[in-house]
């Protein structure tokens, strides 16, 4: 291909060109991959007080590919600071504006990281304990960056917690102001009546004041001598589900956290550790600020799901399924593994 047709094949295709692969000549277009294109007359994606093209930014957060953000914001799918907004022109501040797309923020700050994580029973829910008991250090030594827990877990309570490098995020999420649901299961001792769980609905008075369930119902799989029961609430008291079901006569014997706002634990193994998707992202941070849109699933624009991370499991961790099963016991061998933990 002489120049000339090699220019051309770059106007045509956007960044990029004719390239040879296996003697084939094959056009790309690096824009699809969220490349710069090259301009003209002294444009470029930044303006010197740090604005930056829509598209650029959405692409750079992941939303897409740069030509498919494109699609998003012609075809009104895109909002800043809740204002359509269709022209590709348009400039935005990512450290100062407010940016959706199909009403799910987007988290424009690349170096924010946000992962699930469920938490085995007999893990204290701090990065550093002065006791000597295990810790979170060990899920989240392979991120090479400093993560917060949003909020804490009884150390005999298993299931999802949220790991950050987002302080503000996960201060904001963690205070009662916003009201966060979180749903649980508890496995309790006794058979639990349909009166006991209206009871938990209309409220009982704890030593610290009053306090009802969001929700509650009974779950199958109770034995002659247990129940299950799945509790949602929003009150961040202390073991507060287990001060609850003691005091209406079902003390717990095992409690798992399924839910943590728009987070669902799903099938994340015990001791496994994931990153949200961007959907997730962007219901987490719309929970942050008192919202309650729903996870849709995958990232805005292009469906595609979660990226699960495997490294603590992978080095040995002692909570991993495979460790279960050498040892032969342990939650999923357990009563838990049939109960409780297998409830999905």
């Amino acid at each position: 291909m002489n120049n000339s047709e090699h220019d051309s094949g770059r106007e045509s295709a956007g960044f990029g060109g004719s390239f040879s692969v296996d003697g084939q000549s094959v056009e790309i277009d690096l824009a699809e991959f969220g490349w710069d294109r090259p301009v003209s007359g002294g444009s470029t994606d930044f303006d010197d007080d740090g604005r930056v093209r829509l598209q650029k930014a959405l692409a750079h957060a992941g939303v897409a590919s740069r030509r498919a953000c494109e699609a998003l914001i012609t075809g009104g799918r895109v909002t800043v600071n809740d204002e359509i907004v269709r022209e590709l022109g348009t400039r935005i501040d990512p450290e100062l504006d407010v940016v959706s797309v199909d009403g799910v923020p987007v988290q424009l700050d690349v170096s924010k990281l946000y992962f699930v994580l469920n938490k085995p029973r007999g893990v204290v829910s701090t990065m550093s304990d002065e006791q000597g008991r295990p810790d979170l250090r060990e899920f989240v030594e392979t991120v090479g960056e400093r993560l917060y827990n949003v909020g804490r877990l009884d150390t005999d309570t298993s299931g999802l917690l949220v790991l950050t490098n987002d302080g503000e995020l996960a201060h904001r999420l963690a205070h009662p102001k916003f009201g966060v649901q979180k749903t649980y299961i508890a496995k309790v001792r006794g058979l639990v009546t349909p009166a006991t769980i209206q009871k938990l609905r209309d409220g009982i008075e704890l030593d610290d004041g009053p306090i009802k369930v969001d929700s509650a119902k009974l779950l199958p799989g109770a034995g002659a001598k247990h129940s299950l029961v799945e509790v949602t609430l929003h009150s961040g008291r202390n073991r507060i589900v287990r001060r609850m079901l003691a005091d209406v006569g079902h003390p717990v014997e095992e409690l798992v956290r399924r839910q943590f706002g728009p987070l669902h634990l799903g099938t994340l193994r015990v001791g496994d550790m994931r990153e949200l998707s961007h959907a997730e992202r962007g219901a987490l941070l719309n929970a942050s600020v008192g919202g309650s849109e729903a996870v849709t699933g995958g990232r805005p624009g292009d469906g595609k799901g979660a990226r699960g991370i495997r490294g603590v499991a992978a080095k040995g961790n002692p909570h991993s399924r495979a460790s279960r099963a050498g040892a032969g016991k342990g939650q999923k061998g357990g009563t838990a593994g049939r109960g409780v933990e297998g409830k999905r």
